[in-house]
């Protein structure tokens, strides 16, 4: 049986979605569709009542995804039933206090390598259901920035030389000041996402933007509001806007390496949109570009360092370091001393022993894969200073890091 006319349920009519039952949904079902009633919902005592509202956003979706899904009232009413069962088991409820996360046995050493927050200056964001970035120095938060009445993730984030921080959160890319005061927001339209974004110059930010039929890579001159240059990125799944991509990166050479997720493939393009140079991951979450030309992959499978040749001249998995127990895998950075961080994201949508909050945030290992430095600040004891959350986004600001962010060329933008 063919669906009713979808035009009932316009975009503007569409009633607010649930993102933590769609988290599992859409990998299946290819569906996207979030917001902050059923989110609510599903993390609280009411979830039962977020399947109906599943349902209702399913019917919300254009009517041409709803052809391309082949979905009639047979197949919905099982995305019913799973939209239940879903949110049910999607409660990844916080705790009654955010300043009080108990460690998790098991999923770190009692006593952890390095000296916690003393060990680096950095900035310090997570994909989570607070929207927080905090700035660590001296052992110390320093500054943090918290948008309560937003909506979405922080994904990725950058601080600029002139203290002004970029950060891309899902619904939208903005920049504030040290002082918080908004100088450049975007709001992508209504089916669509941004989780990465960098500097070029203090004028110019480039975005990818998710989306069907196809994602977008966009640069923007934030004074003048024009867009100076976008090409499109292939996608394997349009429909499934959330996992297109989550992180891309400047070259020293002027190009940008970005990570297709759902691609399995992270490419490097110049700024007509070619690409220069591509190599196969699982999932790729992120490719940092080092100093020496190689690049640093983090995908599903572990973190690699990787030439232009292809060859792998580092690799670290989590069996390496079996002590630590990971739950996701999204990004790593290289030290000036050559060690290498890499995130360990806490996903608070999947309640499940994996994902158990108080487990080490990041660690630091040398060449020789031996940890150094372990990350566990959840607020859990006098000893943790605060509760950073979930650990997406590492920015470090030791001597020898890099100072100027916004100091790259994008082709002839600058």
């Amino acid at each position: 049986m063919a669906l009713p006319p979808l035009e009932l349920f316009s975009l503007k009519k569409r009633p607010p979605c649930c993102r933590a039952a769609f988290s599992r949904l859409r990998t299946t079902f290819q569906l996207k569709a979030e917001g902050p009633l059923c989110e609510y919902l599903a993390r609280s005592r009411w979830s039962f009542l977020a399947g109906p509202l599943c349902f209702v956003c399913y019917f919300g979706m254009s009517k041409e995804r709803a052809k391309r899904m082949k979905i009639g009232w047979a197949g919905a009413v099982v995305l019913f039933g799973i939209a239940g069962c879903v949110c049910a088991a999607a409660q990844g409820v916080m705790p009654a206090s955010a300043n009080v996360v108990a460690a998790t046995e098991g999923r770190a050493p009692a006593q952890l390598p390095g000296k916690g927050l003393a060990q680096h200056d950095f900035v310090y964001s997570g994909e989570s259901h607070d929207r927080k970035i905090f700035i660590v120095r001296g052992g110390k938060i320093a500054w943090s920035y918290d948008d309560p009445a937003g909506k979405g993730e922080i994904s990725d984030m950058v601080m600029l030389s002139n203290g002004n921080i970029l950060f891309a959160h899902q619904f939208g890319v903005t920049e504030i000041t040290p002082d918080k005061k908004v100088v450049w927001n975007y709001v992508p339209p209504a089916g669509h996402e941004v989780h990465t974004a960098v500097p070029i110059g203090n004028e110019h930010v480039l975005y990818i933007e998710n989306g069907d039929p196809t994602a977008v890579l966009r640069v923007v001159n934030i004074v003048t509001g024009a867009t100076e240059k976008e090409f499109p990125l292939e996608v394997n799944h349009p429909i499934g806007v959330h996992p297109q991509f989550r992180h891309a990166r400047i070259t020293a050479n002027g190009t940008v390496m970005v990570a297709h997720h759902d691609l399995n493939m992270t490419n490097e393009y110049d700024a007509n949109g070619k690409v220069v140079w591509s190599f196969p991951g699982s999932n790729p979450w992120s490719a940092n570009p080092l100093a020496n030309g190689n690049v640093l992959i983090t995908d599903h499978l572990g973190v690699r360092e990787v030439t232009r040749h292809g060859d792998t001249v580092w690799n670290w998995e989590p069996a390496d370091t079996p002590e630590y127990k990971f739950a996701g895998l999204q990004e790593a950075w290289r030290l000036p001393n050559g060690d290498t961080v890499i995130n360990n994201w806490v996903n608070e949508w999947t309640k499940n022993s994996d994902n158990a909050p108080g487990s080490a945030q990041a660690i630091e290992v040398t060449p020789d894969k031996k940890v150094v430095w372990a990350l566990r600040e959840w607020g859990t004891d006098a000893a943790s200073a605060a509760n950073l959350g979930p650990a997406t986004s590492f920015q470090f600001l030791d001597p020898g890091s890099v100072t100027a962010p916004e100091d790259v060329h994008f082709g002839d933008i600058h």
